[in-house]
Protein backbone atom coordinates (compact mmCIF):
# COMPACT_ATOMS: atom_id res chain seq x y z
CA UNK A 1 0.00 0.00 0.00
CA UNK A 2 1.28 3.48 -0.95
CA UNK A 3 1.46 6.16 1.67
CA UNK A 4 0.45 9.76 0.99
CA UNK A 5 4.05 10.88 1.47
CA UNK A 6 5.33 8.38 -1.11
CA UNK A 7 2.73 9.48 -3.68
CA UNK A 8 3.58 13.14 -3.10
CA UNK A 9 7.29 12.37 -3.45
CA UNK A 10 6.75 10.53 -6.77
CA UNK A 11 4.69 13.43 -8.18
CA UNK A 12 7.23 16.01 -7.06
CA UNK A 13 10.05 14.14 -8.81
CA UNK A 14 8.04 13.60 -12.00
CA UNK A 15 8.97 15.80 -14.94
CA UNK A 16 5.44 17.03 -15.62
CA UNK A 17 5.11 20.35 -17.43
CA UNK A 18 3.59 23.14 -15.38
CA UNK A 19 0.69 24.68 -17.19
CA UNK A 20 0.19 28.42 -16.61
CA UNK A 21 -3.41 27.81 -15.57
CA UNK A 22 -2.34 25.27 -12.94
CA UNK A 23 0.54 27.17 -11.38
CA UNK A 24 -0.82 28.99 -8.35
CA UNK A 25 1.78 31.74 -8.65
CA UNK A 26 1.14 32.48 -12.33
CA UNK A 27 -2.66 32.17 -12.21
CA UNK A 28 -3.33 35.50 -10.45
CA UNK A 29 -1.02 37.30 -12.88
CA UNK A 30 -2.75 35.77 -15.91
CA UNK A 31 -6.16 36.54 -14.46
CA UNK A 32 -5.19 40.13 -13.68
CA UNK A 33 -3.90 40.66 -17.22
CA UNK A 34 -7.18 39.29 -18.58
CA UNK A 35 -9.25 41.51 -16.29
CA UNK A 36 -7.08 44.50 -17.17
CA UNK A 37 -7.98 44.03 -20.83
CA UNK A 38 -11.68 44.12 -19.87
CA UNK A 39 -11.49 47.54 -18.20
CA UNK A 40 -12.88 49.38 -21.25
CA UNK A 41 -15.92 47.09 -21.15
CA UNK A 42 -16.39 47.78 -17.42
CA UNK A 43 -16.33 51.53 -18.06
CA UNK A 44 -18.89 51.08 -20.84
CA UNK A 45 -21.19 49.17 -18.47
CA UNK A 46 -20.83 51.87 -15.78
CA UNK A 47 -21.63 54.57 -18.34
CA UNK A 48 -24.64 52.68 -19.73
CA UNK A 49 -26.12 52.03 -16.29
CA UNK A 50 -25.63 55.57 -14.99
CA UNK A 51 -26.81 57.15 -18.24
CA UNK A 52 -29.94 55.01 -18.56
CA UNK A 53 -30.98 55.70 -14.96
CA UNK A 54 -30.38 59.43 -15.30
CA UNK A 55 -32.24 59.65 -18.62
CA UNK A 56 -35.16 57.83 -16.99
CA UNK A 57 -35.20 60.30 -14.11
CA UNK A 58 -34.79 63.36 -16.31
CA UNK A 59 -37.19 62.45 -19.10
CA UNK A 60 -40.36 63.16 -17.14
CA UNK A 61 -38.91 66.45 -15.90
CA UNK A 62 -37.87 67.69 -19.33
CA UNK A 63 -40.97 66.51 -21.21
CA UNK A 64 -44.00 67.69 -19.29
CA UNK A 65 -43.04 67.96 -15.65
CA UNK A 66 -40.61 70.87 -15.60
CA UNK A 67 -43.00 73.29 -13.87
CA UNK A 68 -43.68 70.68 -11.17
CA UNK A 69 -39.94 70.15 -10.77
CA UNK A 70 -39.39 73.91 -10.41
CA UNK A 71 -42.08 73.97 -7.70
CA UNK A 72 -40.53 70.95 -5.94
CA UNK A 73 -37.05 72.52 -5.97
CA UNK A 74 -38.48 75.77 -4.62
CA UNK A 75 -40.19 73.87 -1.78
CA UNK A 76 -36.79 72.41 -0.83
CA UNK A 77 -35.54 75.93 -0.10
CA UNK A 78 -33.45 76.20 -3.25
CA UNK A 79 -33.91 78.75 -6.05
CA UNK A 80 -36.46 77.47 -8.57
CA UNK A 81 -34.17 78.15 -11.53
CA UNK A 82 -31.87 75.37 -10.31
CA UNK A 83 -34.54 72.92 -11.46
CA UNK A 84 -33.57 73.64 -15.08
CA UNK A 85 -29.97 72.69 -14.36
CA UNK A 86 -31.11 69.63 -12.44
CA UNK A 87 -33.28 68.41 -15.32
CA UNK A 88 -30.50 69.09 -17.82
CA UNK A 89 -27.94 67.30 -15.66
CA UNK A 90 -30.18 64.26 -15.51
CA UNK A 91 -31.46 64.07 -19.08
CA UNK A 92 -28.68 65.62 -21.19
CA UNK A 93 -25.98 64.44 -18.79
CA UNK A 94 -27.32 60.89 -19.05
CA UNK A 95 -27.21 61.02 -22.84
CA UNK A 96 -23.67 62.40 -22.83
CA UNK A 97 -22.48 59.76 -20.37
CA UNK A 98 -23.93 56.93 -22.49
CA UNK A 99 -22.36 58.34 -25.64
CA UNK A 100 -19.08 58.89 -23.86
CA UNK A 101 -18.94 62.52 -24.94
CA UNK A 102 -17.72 65.10 -22.40
CA UNK A 103 -18.07 62.28 -19.91
CA UNK A 104 -16.16 63.86 -17.05
CA UNK A 105 -18.14 67.10 -17.22
CA UNK A 106 -21.47 65.27 -17.48
CA UNK A 107 -20.51 62.94 -14.61
CA UNK A 108 -19.59 65.97 -12.48
CA UNK A 109 -22.99 67.54 -13.17
CA UNK A 110 -24.70 64.25 -12.23
CA UNK A 111 -22.58 63.96 -9.09
CA UNK A 112 -23.55 67.48 -7.97
CA UNK A 113 -27.22 66.89 -8.82
CA UNK A 114 -27.40 63.62 -6.91
CA UNK A 115 -25.43 65.01 -3.96
CA UNK A 116 -27.99 67.81 -3.60
CA UNK A 117 -30.78 65.21 -3.88
CA UNK A 118 -29.20 63.20 -1.05
CA UNK A 119 -28.74 66.34 1.06
CA UNK A 120 -32.19 67.86 0.54
CA UNK A 121 -34.48 64.86 -0.03
CA UNK A 122 -33.04 61.50 1.04
CA UNK A 123 -30.76 62.17 4.04
CA UNK A 124 -33.59 62.40 6.58
CA UNK A 125 -34.72 58.86 5.63
CA UNK A 126 -31.37 57.27 6.44
CA UNK A 127 -29.29 54.95 4.34
CA UNK A 128 -31.69 51.99 4.22
CA UNK A 129 -35.03 53.61 5.04
CA UNK A 130 -37.85 54.00 2.56
CA UNK A 131 -36.70 56.62 0.02
CA UNK A 132 -33.30 56.50 1.71
CA UNK A 133 -30.06 57.60 0.14
CA UNK A 134 -28.55 54.21 -0.75
CA UNK A 135 -29.59 54.39 -4.43
CA UNK A 136 -28.58 58.03 -5.03
CA UNK A 137 -25.32 57.32 -3.21
CA UNK A 138 -24.55 54.47 -5.61
CA UNK A 139 -25.17 56.82 -8.54
CA UNK A 140 -22.82 59.36 -6.94
CA UNK A 141 -20.17 56.64 -6.62
CA UNK A 142 -20.49 55.67 -10.30
CA UNK A 143 -20.30 59.33 -11.36
CA UNK A 144 -17.26 59.81 -9.11
CA UNK A 145 -15.50 56.86 -10.75
CA UNK A 146 -16.27 58.19 -14.25
CA UNK A 147 -14.88 61.62 -13.34
CA UNK A 148 -11.53 60.07 -12.46
CA UNK A 149 -11.35 57.20 -14.97
CA UNK A 150 -13.03 58.93 -17.89
CA UNK A 151 -15.16 57.27 -20.52
CA UNK A 152 -12.58 54.76 -21.69
CA UNK A 153 -11.72 53.85 -25.28
CA UNK A 154 -15.24 52.63 -26.16
CA UNK A 155 -16.65 56.15 -26.30
CA UNK A 156 -17.01 59.13 -28.59
CA UNK A 157 -14.36 60.91 -26.49
CA UNK A 158 -11.93 58.10 -27.34
CA UNK A 159 -12.80 58.20 -31.05
CA UNK A 160 -12.50 61.97 -31.09
CA UNK A 161 -9.17 61.85 -29.25
CA UNK A 162 -7.71 59.22 -31.58
CA UNK A 163 -8.90 61.10 -34.68
CA UNK A 164 -7.35 64.35 -33.48
CA UNK A 165 -4.06 62.64 -32.64
CA UNK A 166 -4.02 61.04 -36.11
CA UNK A 167 -4.59 64.49 -37.61
CA UNK A 168 -1.61 65.82 -35.68
CA UNK A 169 0.56 62.98 -36.95
CA UNK A 170 -0.41 63.62 -40.58
CA UNK A 171 0.62 67.28 -40.47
Amino acid sequence: MLSVGLVAEKFSKAKLPLLPCCNLFVLPEVLLRYLHRLQPLALLVLRAVLGAIMIGHGYSKVFGGLSEHVHHVSNLGLPGWLAYFSAAAEFVGGMLVIAGLFTRVAALAILINMSVAIWKVHWKNGLLGQNGYQFPLSLVAIAFALIFFGAGPIALDGVWRSASSRGNLEK
